[in-house]
């Protein structure tokens, strides 16, 4: 149950932010995008294009679609025309739009190219856009939004997302793993690929199946959130049901609960639903894999989403697999009928696998594995000197010795995920246990900047709109300033504290933190003398050394209750069933000594990496493999599972879990090798082992 301390900040965080982004979302400048929410509603009738149509990932993914039964009706690669697939290839998006008619167009071009190929698509009036790369830059999706918001004729899905896919109307846009979707009447959308998949799994399980996935994306700013969604599921007659999967970061699942909220008091007979959401134990200020996931000053942590979601009346699971009975149950008890629902899947599914046979999951696109190391850096935090020198560089001097924090204000430039551009972020406190009730946002528009107002929405926000007027000029001065830099070098968030002197009413500036977009460099080389600054000796070298081979690793060092030791060690496939398993095992009296997400593109030798690194935490007394096979194929985990036994001293005893694509073949591998693994299919289970290995 909430606690009112909880209720009372939520409902002044909705008093203060979500009215004004509600404002900023229905005025003329972002109403056209919002008239394009419908353009979600794919299905056997959606004509689809690919960008990068002839590249090798995009060619396997086609064939496997097209197989399934999606409607793809040719393609673009610049400066070519012709056939492929026995399908036409055009030069340009605008000649697709002209000629085929697409309802659709996916993105199947890497990271660096995706920016242009969004854009072209925007121009060209391409109702539906979905781009699946990771890595974009912030800076290019906020210039896109700019864009999207000035339009209504185009919808973007992701980016850094699996994409949307149709399991009644049997329509992908992505790079779902198919065999794990069946059509039915639950509608699901997620952050994180693997918990979606893991999602899907149960209510195929349970004989569900699912009519529209939309996956949200991990990125900073996504083109389509879980308001979004909830309004098409409203009025889709194939949905019954609806399951969200949240994380850490951004204010969308407090958002998502204030519209459910409305959503039950307007409507006789509203849909169920069910959510969860990943990053409970979160590091906090770390990137916990997904680009997005992190805490804003101002935004609430996984718990307050959580505790927004169950106030609204959603029913909250811990773990995804359970997904499948508690929409049983809902769906029962809202008076819908159950076995006629039920029966339509069964129908639905047993005519799917008449019609398609086979299929090879592969990774997806913008991921590829590279040499270059630390690939999955997610920002650059600069040092408090390296942050100094920058600063002045941009006309702003900072205090060398930090004052006393009595009376400091927070100033602080990032994104708005909600408006989909940058914003300021201001709050009259500098207190950690006050900054989620009093801070607020301010979005303003990418290209142009704040307006008067804007300013003096901050200035209010910092309680200096009665400061002496050359204190105000020296703000408003700053904020320029930070706006420039947060420009300038692409900057994530731009965060400074300020206190006015009371001896002589000058501004002081101090403890500066600064963040920047790592894909802009990894993916475009740009700002590299910046970059390069990252300083490697200010790390854990362990996680410095994870990022070589692609892999997440953080290590968790955060208090538990009571003190209990954090002495699992954890190796799981993707960014959100990672948080997800540090979540699940705490509700078990579990508690993990580290995240570590191998990634989509985790191999037999990665997983064997993994254990290296897992093994190098003293702490550590048992590791739990947690492994939702989605693109990850299970049976080549099991072999790295099986390789690490046998080439790593292997102390603490193991516990495996591997479900999804490749399942029966894992787990045989597993029973057949002789070594002493603890093996399961189900999470309870294996959570419930894990935690009684780690008590011993």
């Amino acid at each position: 149950m909430i606690c009112t301390r909880c209720k009372n900040a939520m409902i002044a965080w909705i008093q203060r932010n979500l009215v004004r982004s509600c404002q900023f979302s229905s005025s003329s400048r972002r109403k056209g995008y919002d008239d394009t929410i419908g353009n979600l509603k794919i299905g056997s009738h959606t004509r689809v294009i690919f960008q990068g149509f002839t590249g090798k990932q995009a060619t396997a993914n086609a064939k496997e679609s097209i197989a399934w039964g999606t409607n793809i009706v040719g393609g673009v690669r610049p400066n070519k025309e012709g056939e492929h697939l026995g399908l036409p290839v055009l030069p340009t998006v605008r000649r697709a739009m002209e000629e085929l008619k697409p309802h659709a167009t996916g993105i199947y071009v890497a990271a660096h190219q995706a920016p242009a190929a969004i854009e072209e698509a925007i121009e060209a009036e391409v109702p539906l856009i979905v781009a699946v790369a990771e890595h974009i830059p912030l800076h290019d999706i906020l210039r896109i939004h700019s864009m999207l918001s000035s339009q209504s004729k185009s919808r973007l899905v992701g980016a850094n997302a699996p994409g949307i896919i149709s399991a009644i109307g049997h329509c992908r846009i992505g790079f779902q793993p198919l065999p794990t979707f069946s059509p039915g009447h639950v509608g699901i959308v997620a952050k994180s690929g693997t918990l979606s998949y893991e999602t899907v799994a149960s209510l195929t399980r349970s004989g569900l199946g699912q009519s529209l996935c939309i996956g949200m994306g991990g990125d900073v700013v996504a083109g389509t959130n879980f308001v979004d969604a909830l309004r098409v599921f409203e009025t889709d007659d194939d949905t019954e049901c609806v399951v969200l999967v949240g994380e850490v970061g951004g204010t969308a699942e407090e958002e998502a609960a204030a519209w459910i909220k409305d959503y039950k008091k307007r409507t006789k007979d509203p849909k169920p639903i069910a959510a969860l959401v990943g990053g409970v134990y979160a590091k906090p200020g770390r990137v916990m894999g997904h680009a997005g996931a992190w805490a804003a000053p101002g935004e609430g942590s996984a718990t307050t989403k959580y505790n927004a979601l169950e106030e609204a009346g959603v029913t909250m699971v811990d773990h995804p697999a359970k997904f499948g009975g508690v929409v049983k149950q809902l769906l029962s008890s809202s008076g819908r009928d159950l076995k006629g629902i039920m029966k339509s899947a069964s129908n639905a599914a047993a005519e799917q696998k008449r019609g398609f046979h086979t299929y090879r999951p592969r990774p997806p696109f913008g991921t590829t594995m590279s040499s270059n190391p630390q690939l999955q850096q997610r920002r650059l935090h600069l040092g408090t000197q390296q942050s100094v020198t920058l600063l002045k560089e941009y006309g702003i001097e900072v205090l060398a010795n930090p004052p006393p924090e009595d009376d400091s204000r927070l100033l602080v430039i990032t994104v708005d995920r909600t408006a989909r551009s940058p914003c300021i972020i201001v709050s009259p406190t500098t207190k950690e246990d006050q900054i989620y009730q009093r801070a607020i946002h301010i979005p303003f528009e990418y290209s142009s900047g704040p307006t008067k107002a804007d300013i003096n929405t901050a200035l209010e926000g910092l309680q200096m709109d009665a400061a002496p007027p050359a204190t105000k000029a020296v703000a408003v001065d700053l904020i320029g300033k930070l706006i420039t830099l947060y420009h300038a070098k692409e900057a994530v968030a731009l965060e400074v504290r300020l206190k006015i002197s009371s001896s002589s009413d000058k501004l002081e500036i101090y403890s500066p933190n600064l963040s920047f977009d790592d894909a802009a460099y990894r993916s475009t080389k740009r700002h590299s003398e910046l970059h390069q600054q990252r300083d490697l000796s200010l790390e854990d070298p362990v996680e410095v050394s994870a990022e070589a081979d692609g892999i997440v690793y953080i290590k968790l060092d955060a208090p538990t209750p009571n003190n209990e030791p954090r002495n699992i060690g954890t190796l799981v496939n993707g960014a959100g069933l990672a948080m997800n398993t540090v979540d699940a095992l705490a509700t078990h009296g579990g508690y993990a000594a580290n995240f570590l997400d191998t990634g989509g593109k985790a191999t037999s030798e990665t997983v064997k990496r993994s254990f290296e690194l897992i093994l190098q935490d003293p702490r550590v007394k048992v590791v739990f493999v947690n492994i939702f096979g989605g693109l990850t194929l299970g049976d080549m985990i099991a072999r790295g599972v099986i390789l690490a036994f046998k080439e790593l001293e292997m102390a603490v005893p193991v516990v495996v879990r591997i479900r999804g694509t490749n399942e029966k073949e894992a787990q045989k591998l597993i029973a057949d090798s002789g070594l002493k693994l603890f093996a399961f299919d189900d999470f309870e289970e294996a959570a419930a082992k894990v935690v009684e290995l780690s008590q011993k």
